[in-house]
């Protein structure tokens, strides 16, 4: 891909996010500003920028060893320094002149066939490149970033005909499997997709609210789950981005939107909410916005703002017949319901739904980048086409046309098949001359949603399935609440196991739910343990673990390939696996002890076992355990993948994926390299220094509760996961197997699911969904 420099000028929030997530890739990248008036540090707002990046929560660096990639300087110095980069990406202020003076000193500098970007989401590139060299021009493009740039997955590219492909291909693949990114040709109309889209669905739904009456929690309600939203829906998500961000976007929207654009129509800003702006109640960075925290009194309570009267009162859960009969009929019983949730949610689709069929072909070629754009700008599960196709294309039309609003040339179209056709072998969907094309995925992209429409499962229950992805390789799925672990998976990994070598050869363990696997259920620990049906949680304890040991010892390659969060005993899954192929977002972790257990699968021993013989570690039997008791007692999370490594949750040999895109053909591979000649691992022996480590281990939680940094029921846990990691009574001469490792994990989860403690803090987990703090 040939891009081994890049600089960013611009060090203000997106410029030196921007900076850190290139950083990210492994790519050294210089970050400018201007020299301050006056300033002893002629580069002092590039280095308190890169100050800030290490403070930063959520972190922009995926690893704080990254941050040594990025060098700050300035404009005035280090321009010179431009002439080795490949890739220069402009984000700084909002204004034409200043940038095109910006653009003359960097075409004085920068080599043949340096690519230059802007970040900009305003100014139409047309505009950008007006007057400049027709080098620059053929090397000059948008790459519009979402901010926070690590976390978001969207980058829109606006190109022209002046534009040489080849550095378009350049940036595209680098941004795709490099950065992570999404990328999504756009056309150079105001607001891109995402925005343009996004703006007018944000300012209806809001408008609407206010104009018929709803609170903001009933709102939410609607906007949010019901349609595939973030559950934070419209209010809250004004909140987190910034309320008086939307002004701002408004007045650059006007500047360039045609004069019968109907987002012209949603462009005031009401008087409540330029009132919450002018008194600081502009969200989270405020003092509040639509929600807030009243900290009044010593105590924390939840407030939400009246849209008629502007006063704040204890929020209330929004109670909707419409939301609830959204849960089983979908969006079509949604939008049928009679009752003000029902009409709301009408109102806002319709106009939002029919604003995105209008738009195509002017900001984009196909409908499938208007999907993309609003699925990974604004973490919509669904994409306005798809949202359609949901509601059924013609009755949809139909109602539009019912209710006196016109119905756009490419929704008429749709009418008869809808947007997207499933055929037997394929998808196709709906080009704006009215033809149909296959969908076709970029090569190197396995989704096992294409297959799913497609094919049959291997085998299947109610929470798992097991899939032939080609190349005789299956796909071991979950498909659980947060995919979270139970009896049902356990069997389906046994039966996983049997059946593979029949007709394949290898085993990926991956799904493409929000998260990998939130752990173990506790829920159904939790239901058996009230009832004292002990012979079932001591079966479910029991049977996850063999189920893990059959998995390590399968006669085939394993690979795990984790996104999100992998915890607890999603977490313990991986540990079995013969390798991993995690995609760099990976949130992972033994975190059992923050609801007052131990890890109970396996965890502690391949723990142990890594660390072991992690040829870094001190000699001797005692560092690997006090390293293990460190990481578990605490219930260390890993924040990335490469973070994972530091705690050999995933080995330094294991691979990351930043394309989530692309982590199931990339574990496939993995999965295929290792057929030949495969044998698997040859069990553990552990030398466990017995009781000495487990006085010291004990020693030290006791320091920690004269501090009162950890309860009296912190030590019973602790206690329990340092008899486990040293062996319990055994003597340092002696030897374990993996089998007594296995015993005492058992031995020790079991004695604390029975305590009353353990239960109350499970019962605080489920209900709460954090983990209970003292």
């Amino acid at each position: 891909m040939n891009i081994h420099n890049v600089a960013v000028i611009g060090a203000g929030v997106m410029g030196a996010g921007i900076a850190a997530h290139i950083a990210n890739a492994g790519i050294p990248v210089l970050l400018l500003d201007i020299v301050p008036e006056g300033a002893s540090d002629r580069s002092q707002i590039a280095n308190t920028a890169l100050a800030k990046l290490l403070k930063a929560d959520p972190a922009p660096f995926m690893h704080k060893k990254n941050a040594r990639l990025v060098t700050p300087g300035n404009i005035e110095d280090d321009l010179p320094q431009l002439a080795d980069c490949d890739w220069i990406i402009e984000a700084i202020v909002e204004r034409l002149a200043i940038k095109q003076d910006l653009y003359r000193k960097l075409a004085a500098v920068r080599k043949a066939d340096a690519i230059i970007s802007s970040n900009t989401s305003s100014i139409p590139l047309h505009e950008l490149v007006a007057g400049l060299p027709e080098d620059f021009a053929a090397h000059f493009m948008i790459t519009h970033f979402f901010n926070p740039p690590r976390y978001m997955r969207l980058l829109e590219i606006v190109t022209s005909e002046q534009t040489d492909q080849d550095a378009v291909e350049k940036i595209s693949q680098f941004c795709d499997f490099k950065l992570g990114k999404g990328v999504v040709p756009c056309k150079d109309t105001p607001g891109f997709i995402a925005n343009r889209i996004g703006i007018f669905w944000i300012q209806t739904a809001i408008q609407e609210a206010i104009d018929m009456g709803l609170t903001v929690e009933e709102a939410d309600a609607v906007v949010g789950r019901p349609m595939g939203i973030p559950k934070t829906g419209v209010f809250g998500l004004s909140d987190l981005v910034g309320i008086d961000l939307m002004p701002h976007l408004m007045r650059s929207m006007n500047r360039s939107l045609p004069t019968d654009d109907p987002l012209r129509e949603k462009a005031t800003i009401p008087p409540l909410i330029q009132n919450m702006i002018d008194t600081g109640y502009t969200g989270r960075k405020g003092k509040g916005g639509f929600y807030r925290l009243n900290r009044d009194g010593g105590q924390k309570s939840k407030e939400s703002i009246d849209l008629q009267t502007g006063e704040y009162s204890p929020s209330q859960p929004a109670k909707l017949d419409s939301v609830k009969a959204a849960r089983d009929g979908g969006l079509q019983a949604l939008i049928a319901h009679p009752d003000k949730g029902g009409q709301y949610a009408w109102r806002v689709l319709s106009q939002t739904l029919r604003y995105a069929a209008a738009l195509v072909p002017e900001i984009a070629d196909d409908i499938c980048a208007v999907n993309t754009a609003m699925k990974l700008g604004y973490n919509w599960k669904f994409g306005p086409f798809e949202l359609i196709d949901q509601l059924g294309a013609d009755d949809f039309a139909q109602r539009l046309a019912t209710d006196g609003q016109d119905v756009p040339p490419l929704l008429t179209m749709a009418r008869e098949h809808g947007f997207y056709r499933h055929n037997e072998n394929e998808t196709l969907y709906l080009q704006p001359d009215g033809s149909y094309l296959p969908l076709q995925r970029p090569p190197g992209v396995l989704l096992l949603a294409d297959l799913k429409r497609h094919a049959e499962p291997l085998l299947e229950n109610d929470a798992a399935s097991l899939w032939d992805i080609g190349d005789g390789v299956a796909c071991l799925e979950f498909h659980s609440k947060m995919n979270s672990l139970d009896p049902l998976i356990l069997e389906m990994i046994e039966e996983t196991v049997e059946l593979i070598p029949q007709n394949h050869k290898a085993l990926v363990i991956y799904n493409e739910g929000s998260n990998f696997s939130a752990g173990a259920n506790l829920g159904l620990l939790m239901f058996a343990a009230k009832l004292g049906g002990w012979d079932e949680v001591d079966k479910m304890v029991s049977g996850g673990q063999q189920a893990y040991k059959t998995l390590k010892y399968a006669p085939f390659p394993v690979i795990g390939a984790p996104f999100g969060m992998a915890l607890g005993g999603g977490c313990e899954i991986l540990l079995h696996c013969d390798a991993l192929q995690a995609h760099a977002e990976t949130y992972v972790g033994l975190v059992e002890t923050g609801v007052g257990l131990i890890p109970g699968w396996g965890g502690c021993k391949e723990m142990l076992h890594r660390w072991s013989t992690n040829p870094r570690m001190p000699r001797g039997p005692l560092p690997p355990v006090l390293k293990c008791f460190e990481i578990i007692s605490v219930a260390t999370v890993a924040k990335s993948a490469f973070e994972a490594k530091d705690y050999l949750f995933l080995r330094h040999t294991d691979g990351i994926t930043m394309n989530r895109d692309r982590l199931l053909a990339d574990a496939k591979a993995r999965a295929l390299s290792m057929v030949e000649g495969y044998q698997p691992p040859e069990p553990p022996v552990f030398h466990l220094p017995g009781t000495t480590a487990r006085v010291a281990m004990e020693m030290a939680v006791n320091d920690f509760r004269a501090q009162g940094k950890a309860t009296p029921y912190d030590a019973v846990v602790a206690q329990a996961l340092a008899s486990v990691l040293s062996g319990g009574d055994t003597d340092m001469t002696d030897t374990l197997s993996e089998d007594d490792l296995l015993a005492l994990e058992y031995a020790q989860f079991t004695q604390l699911v029975r305590k009353p403690e353990t239960l109350a803090r499970v019962g605080h987990m489920l209900e709460t969904g954090k983990p209970l703090r003292n």
